[in-house]
C-alpha cells in the first residue's frame, strides 16, 4: 500500500490533473500506478508530463532510454521503476533478457549504448560531477551536445521517478522485478 492515498480512478483524482491523466490513459491504454499517485499534486504530474513527453521527443531513441532508465532504477534500487522499464524493455522495445541485465548492471551490449548508459550511472553516481574525459568519451562515440544534453536529462527525471516511487512505497502495477541482481 502506498504512503499516500493513490486515486482508484481517473474521476477521483484532483480536478486539475484529470485531463493529464486521461492523456496518459490514451497513450498508455492504461494510468499505471505511478501516475496516479503523482495526480496528488496537479502542478507536479504537469510538470513532469511536461519534461517525460519533451525528453520522449528527443534525440535519443527509445531504447537507449529506456537503458538509461533501467540503470538509474537499479541504481537507486526502486522495485517500481525496474519492474515498468523491464516490460517496457522486453516487451515493448524486444530488446530480450541480456540487454535488460546488462542494462541493470550499467552497461548495454550495444557499443554506442554502453557510452550513454555508463555516462548516465556515472553522472548519477557522482551526483553530476563529472570529468571532462568523461564528456568528452560520450561525444567520441558519436552522441551530440543536444544527446549528451539529453542523457543528463534521462538521468534526472528517471530519479525523480525513482525517489517518488521508493519514498512513498507505490504499489507495483506490472510484473514485479526483484531489485537485487541474481
Amino acid at each position: 500500500m502506498s504512503l499516500i492515498q493513490t486515486p482508484e480512478t481517473i474521476e477521483g483524482a484532483p480536478l486539475e490533473s484529470q485531463s493529464y491523466l486521461q492523456g496518459v490513459q490514451r497513450k498508455l491504454g492504461k494510468v499505471p500506478n505511478m501516475f496516479r499517485l503523482i495526480s496528488n499534486s496537479p502542478q507536479m504530474l504537469k510538470g513532469y508530463l511536461a519534461f517525460n513527453n519533451a525528453l520522449g521527443e528527443g534525440m535519443l531513441d527509445r531504447k537507449t532510454r529506456n537503458r538509461i532508465a533501467l540503470a538509474i532504477a537499479q541504481l537507486d534500487g526502486c522495485q517500481y521503476c525496474l519492474s515498468a522499464h523491464t516490460y517496457v524493455g522486453v516487451r515493448v522495445d524486444g530488446v530480450g533478457e541480456g540487454e535488460v541485465a546488462a542494462n541493470r548492471k550499467g552497461t548495454s551490449n550495444d557499443g554506442r549504448a554502453a557510452v550513454a548508459v555508463e555516462f548516465a550511472v556515472k553522472l548519477a553516481k557522482d551526483r553530476g560531477q563529472v570529468s571532462v574525459e568523461d564528456v568528452q568519451k560520450v561525444k567520441d562515440a558519436g552522441y551530440s551536445d543536444e544527446e549528451l544534453l539529453e542523457i543528463i536529462g534521462h538521468v534526472a527525471i528517471n530519479t525523480f521517478t525513482n525517489y517518488v516511487n521508493e519514498s512513498l512505497r507505490t504499489v507495483v502495477d506490472f510484473p514485479a522485478v526483484p531489485v537485487d541482481i541474481a
